[in-house]
């Protein structure tokens, strides 16, 4: 496996980290989740059957996620677009299948409106648009809003690990690429897996997301024992099998 790994600074002095797989195209890009890295299960597991299709890959980590620069706490839903934009346009040439999970569903969905003519298809697993208003936001206690207001950062436990910083900034500049209230323009290929007992993402944001997405090749994949991650060996085929049917030739739109 021939896979190239480097660091690109979007500008800011922040390195961003970064492997990839020449391969024929379409090709993918895996887009992780909140506190999530490249060396995710998913992400793997996906590298390991672009290379053996033959097929071109990226994985890459946000400023302030795995080995990137920058402190997580800075960072926010339009700041990890933003790196995540700048990689696709560097580092990939043509059309990509975007595979975002969780919060990378709601990045790759604001990258496809950013530059719909580099998408050629999308998979979302367990994806959460609009998650910081929708899910965090109203979880969140009169105390908590009152810590937020006052420090600007809670300290949020973690079933995952040590408390996560959550900041005033990430919620109010979340608001801004909100997307669950108006039809998402998006006229390709998309594929929604979505785990029934996911405790962190409802089931019911799948299909959410595929009655805004204006495209009508939209289908809706769940399952009725998985969990969030959707990483079990069983998860991962569905996962392979919906990026092998939207890669072929798209069925709207350019291209």
């Amino acid at each position: 496996m021939n896979e190239e790994t480097g660091r690109l600074d979007r500008g800011n002095g922040i390195g961003l980290a970064w492997a990839r797989l020449p391969g024929t195209g379409p090709g993918v890009v895996f887009l992780g989740g909140f506190r999530s890295d490249m060396e995710g299960t998913k992400a793997i597991a996906l590298r390991d059957w672009c290379a053996a299709q033959g097929q071109a890959f990226l994985r890459f980590d946000y400023a302030g996620h795995g080995t990137s620069g920058g402190r997580f706490e800075d960072g926010a839903i339009g700041d990890w677009a933003e790196d995540a934009a700048a990689l696709v346009e560097r580092l990939t040439e043509g059309p990509q299948v975007l595979v975002g999970s969780s919060m990378g569903g709601w990045i790759a969905l604001l990258l496809a409106r950013r530059m719909p003519e580099r998408v050629h298809a999308l998979v979302g697993i367990a994806a959460a648009p609009d998650f910081t208003e929708k899910l965090m936001w109203p979880g969140f206690t009169p105390e908590h809003r009152a810590i937020l207001e006052r420090d600007g950062v809670l300290m949020a436990p973690s079933p995952y690990g040590p408390p996560v910083p959550l900041t005033r900034r990430l919620i109010e500049e979340g608001r801004n690429h909100l997307l669950l209230d108006a039809p998402i323009p998006l006229d390709r290929p998309v594929r929604l897996l979505q785990g029934m007992r996911d405790a962190e993402v409802p089931w019911h944001f799948a299909p959410d997301i595929a009655a805004r997405v204006t495209s009508e090749d939209v289908r809706v994949i769940l399952v009725k024992d998985g969990d969030h991650r959707l990483s079990r060996p069983q998860d991962l085929a569905l996962i392979e099998a919906a990026v092998a049917e939207v890669s072929g030739p798209p069925s709207g739109g350019d291209g």
